[in-house]
């Protein structure tokens, strides 16, 4: 079963090929230019990760984080930050508002990829009973 990702972009274009790139390396993918449906349309979504941008209107990416990780069903959400703030105080602002991950703009396709795939679990919890007792 493909991961599912929640990409949170006001954007148009951005938001195309993010998800767009998602999809060419097999999850699926759900998109939301307005941060103030993000939150509703996680919850329906259920995504494996939310990718957010930082700067939105209306609610930005740092109002937009805790609001997921105050909400009992998406507070174990991997989230990773889209941002043009590259700075080292940046990225600590980012990871102290709960974000996993950042990746700064303009992204490196391949560095991108990476980063999703490094804050997905990469095998499923073993099924059924464990070795047998003696």
């Amino acid at each position: 079963m493909a991961k599912r990702v929640l990409v949170v972009e006001d954007n148009e274009l951005n938001l195309k090929l993010f998800c767009d790139l998602l999809r060419a390396h097999g999850f699926e993918t759900e998109g939301v230019r307005d941060g103030r449906e993000a939150v509703a349309r996680a919850r329906a979504f259920q995504p494996d990760l939310l990718i957010t941008d930082i700067q939105l209107p209306h609610v930005s990416g740092y109002d937009l984080i805790a609001q997921v990780r105050g909400d009992l069903t998406l507070r174990t959400t991997p989230i990773l930050a889209v941002t043009a703030y590259a700075s080292r105080a940046d990225e600590e602002r980012i990871r102290a508002a709960g974000a996993n991950a950042y990746v700064s703009k303009p992204i490196a396709l391949a560095a991108f990829v990476a980063q999703v795939n490094a804050l997905l679990p990469t095998s499923e919890e073993p099924q059924g009973p464990g070795p047998a007792a003696l």
